[in-house]
């Protein structure tokens, strides 16, 4: 039977107040999220081909170990919640300090409907491919809708609660939301906010036509809900354009101002009145003149549920000034940075999908936004799975993945460790990594090290199984080269086949293959010294992507996949930067280039794959080249000269 949601709805509310209040204990203990700064973005795309323009610099008195006197807003990948444990603690490595109270608007864009289709279209040279979400986002959505809207509402409550304690004392938040459940989430507004600090049911409606074969009124309005930290908080009236029918009562002037002869209602007579004096209709909750984005409009970046500029335009100016921070914590395509960025407010935006994190920093570069940092989660989605029964099994599932590899766990007697086994007859161990954190160097070195002590070591090479890498996996592993350690990838649709066939006959056909991590290839660097500058010539050469077998694709388009490989790999790099003076710890992306930055040679469906730098002259330097593929993996290559 059903469980009622309205019998459900205490039981949400107790545990997610009980959820948040552990995340805000653990602020003032040892166990914090940090935040990993993947990219310092310093937006400058090329437009040539042969970038010659010197560097753009880095803002005054930014350092990575000591912090910066300015702000950096900054683009997060990972899970909204683990990112405000982060934003609450504060960042020391960049000088950011806790965020708590420090909001002045909030705008949240959450999924609306569990029947979405989270696919994202790629399109390469000759065909289009459909990529499922990544094993991360699976289980996201996963979690979110495993009861429906119980489910759901249980993902946003303790969300909104951290949310509430970002604000500042005269801040916002805005809920966009629909029919699907808007009604249970305004009741959770309520009972975290107060029903006291409610100021706005606002419709958008949106232009158009509907024809429906369904027997009711088509949909055709979404509803944002606006609520207020406090009695005082920023408010700006907000004034609707002119009609054009009105604008056309104005004529031009001799400096080409728009007036017109009226009436003194005071002293008789006519008066001139200027358009730019006048102003429109106060908004009201209705909001009729914001059509959705149009499918040809200059601001679409090609996501499925990006909302139109003028929505959170009008939003923000609203409910901030100039300076305040904005944050959107369900980032989609970045409208809200985008806008709050333009409109003169700092911001942060957040996000669990690497295809929104693609497409917003690409569209962020594109706008030239000032410097912003690209971060992710320190050991990745730890603390998310801590208390969730959906993983208290995740050590069995390394069982799993030890077999279907070949290998043979250890005994308790032998290890408490379960994630790590052996090949039978030889001295090879290995080691699978959890699908709930990104593998990383850390992960490269506990397992090199387990090589050495492990039963007494003796092991000639271990093997490293894993789910999602970090950007800079490649550099580990050249780090560890000779140390005899392998890292291979699980396949991402694991658990549906898992689910769909079962282990034994995943065993039996032996259908589940392990490959090798993707790498790019450049060509030697030419260093030319050109008195007090270094002209630094960098080019492409490959991109060796793993096994089309372990993307996460559909057969018919893994096959399609497979030809592009075969005949134009270079296609599949969706964004490449450079950092022409590479410290080792912090990429500073100081030029970039990406598929859609039609500029340079009018072709939309590959980067450009040579430029030329122009730098300060330096003896020494590392070049650091980093490329991101159309699935969201990363590579780097690393030149000294």
């Amino acid at each position: 039977m059903a469980k009622s949601l309205i019998e459900e709805l205490p039981r949400i509310v107790s545990e997610g107040r009980r959820e948040a209040a552990q995340i805000l204990e653990r602020l003032s203990s040892g166990t914090q999220i940090g935040l990993q700064t993947n990219e310092l973005v310093l937006p400058s795309k090329d437009v040539s081909g042969l970038f010659k323009g010197s560097s753009p610099q880095i803002p005054n008195a930014f350092n990575m170990a000591g912090g910066s006197g300015e702000w950096m807003s900054r683009l997060i990948y990972g899970d909204n919640l683990l990112a405000m444990q982060a934003l609450l603690a504060g960042d020391a490595q960049t000088g950011l300090p806790s965020l708590r109270g420090k909001v002045d608007l909030i705008y949240i864009d959450p999924p609306f409907d569990s029947k979405a289709d989270y696919r994202t279209k790629i399109s390469l040279p000759g065909t289009d491919i459909q990529q499922k979400p990544t094993v991360i986002e699976q289980f996201a959505y996963a979690d979110t809708w495993e009861e429906g809207t119980i489910s759901y509402l249980k993902m946003i409550c303790p969300r909104l609660i951290l949310m509430r304690e970002m604000l500042s004392e005269r801040g916002s938040i805005y809920v966009h939301i629909d029919w699907h459940v808007g009604a249970y989430v305004k009741v959770l507004l309520d009972e975290i906010f107060g029903k006291d600090y409610f100021r706005n049911e606002i419709v958008w409606t949106y232009f158009g036509f509907k024809r429906s074969t369904a027997k009711k009124f088509p949909q055709k309005h979404d509803i944002i809900y606006s609520f207020t930290r406090n009695e005082e908080y920023i408010w700006n009236t907000q004034y609707k354009p002119h009609s054009p029918e009105y604008v056309k009562r104005f004529k031009k002037d001799a400096n080409g101002r728009l007036y017109r002869d009226d009436v003194n209602p005071t002293g008789g007579g006519t008066r001139i009145i200027y358009l730019d004096e006048v102003e429109g209709d106060i908004v009201d909750s209705i909001w009729d003149d914001i059509p959705p984005v149009n499918p040809v409009a200059k601001e679409r970046v090609g996501y499925a549920t990006q909302k139109p500029e003028k929505l959170l335009e009008r939003i923000i100016k609203a409910s901030s000034n100039e300076g305040d921070l904005v944050c959107d914590f369900f980032g989609g395509s970045g409208t809200t940075a985008a806008v709050a960025e333009r409109l003169g407010r700092r911001w942060i935006t957040c996000d669990i999908g690497k295809p929104a994190s693609l497409v917003m920093r690409k569209r962020f570069i594109d706008q030239e936004v000032k410097p912003f940092l690209y971060q992710s989660i320190g050991d990745y989605q730890k603390e998310a799975f801590r208390n969730n029964r959906r993983y208290k099994h995740v050590g069995d599932l390394s069982q799993v993945v030890l077999g279907l590899y070949g290998a043979l766990p250890f005994t308790p007697e032998q290890t408490n460790d379960r994630n790590f086994g052996y090949i039978k007859g030889t001295r090879t161990l290995v080691m699978v990594d959890s699908p709930n954190r990104l593998t990383t160097a850390a992960t490269i070195r506990r397992a090199v090290e387990a090589k050495a002590s492990l039963l007494g070591g003796d092991w000639e090479k271990v093997v490293v199984l894993g789910w999602n890498f970090a950007f800079d996996i490649s550099q580990a592993i050249q780090k560890y080269q000779d140390s005899n350690v392998e890292v291979l990838v699980i396949p991402p649709d694991l658990l549906d086949k898992l689910a769909k066939k079962g282990y034994k006959k995943l065993i039996d056909d032996k259908s589940v293959r392990f490959s090798s991590l993707q790498y790019l290839v450049a060509k030697p660097l030419v260093v030319t010294q050109q008195g007090e500058q270094d002209e630094i010539d960098v080019e492409l050469e490959n991109y060796v992507l793993l096994s089309p077998d372990n993307i996460p694709l559909d057969d018919k388009d893994k096959e399609k996949l497979q030809k592009v490989l075969e005949r134009d790999p270079l296609s599949l790099i969706e964004y490449w930067s450079i950092d022409p003076d590479y410290d080792g710890v912090t990429f500073r992306s100081t030029w970039q280039d990406y598929r859609e930055n039609v500029d340079n040679d009018n072709d939309p469906l590959h980067c450009v794959y040579k430029t030329r730098l122009k730098v300060a002259h330096k003896e020494h330097r590392q070049v650091c080249i980093k490329a991101v593929d159309v699935f969201g993996f990363e590579s780097q290559v690393v030149e000294s000269v």
